[in-house]
């Protein structure tokens, strides 16, 4: 995924939210350094993230009121060079508040020009840049640059399966499946 603008989305953000901190820690393990974009409204709770084994000192957290301010933070980040993944988490609040679909029903809320500048910043510094959305399969992607999009799913008799499917992928194209098996947080256990 380095260099690649990508959305992950589903009906359930915990599922998203368990993919993408997989990712963080794929990237840590690596010895990658990693930043997470969040909407001050929506959080995830550490002490489940560092029970995943993910190193919370390690990973960069900027919390910002809206949806442009979290584009142009991933932006700034991501032309800081110093990240090789950078999630922007935009949450179920983002479609509740129609923060990604305009009256046109097509999604507009990301600004276009700071999606194209954040494309070529994460090629130029082979950066994957992830971002998280709480949608269908059926509702359009953020935008057209993103370059692999994939919907997460919960299996409803086994919460700690998930199903990863590729909808969207300019190198390789959609239609791979991939299935994980996870450990539930501590709170669920």
């Amino acid at each position: 995924m380095a260099g690649r603008l990508v959305e992950i989305s589903g009906q359930r953000a915990a599922a998203n939210l368990t993919v993408a901190f997989g990712l963080v820690l794929e990237a840590q393990k690596r010895g990658e350094v990693t930043a997470w974009v969040t909407l001050q409204q929506s959080t995830f709770y550490p002490p489940d993230v560092a029970d995943s084994g993910i190193s919370l000192p390690h990973l960069a957290v900027v919390r910002v009121p809206d949806t442009r301010s979290a584009t142009r933070a991933t932006v700034e980040l991501t032309r800081s060079g110093g990240f090789d993944l950078v999630i922007l988490d935009l949450g179920p609040e983002a479609m509740r508040d129609k923060l990604l679909i305009s009256k046109r029903r097509y999604p507009s809320r990301l600004s276009i020009p700071l999606l194209t500048k954040l494309v070529g910043l994460a090629r130029k510094h082979t950066t994957a840049v992830v971002v998280l959305t709480e949608k269908s399969e059926r509702t359009s992607s953020v935008s057209s640059l993103i370059s692999l999009r994939a919907e997460t799913r919960r299996n409803k008799d086994a919460p700690c399966e998930l199903e990863v499917a590729i909808l969207k992928d300019k190198k390789r194209g959609p239609g791979r499946l991939h299935h994980e098996v996870c450990r539930a947080p501590a709170g669920l256990r």
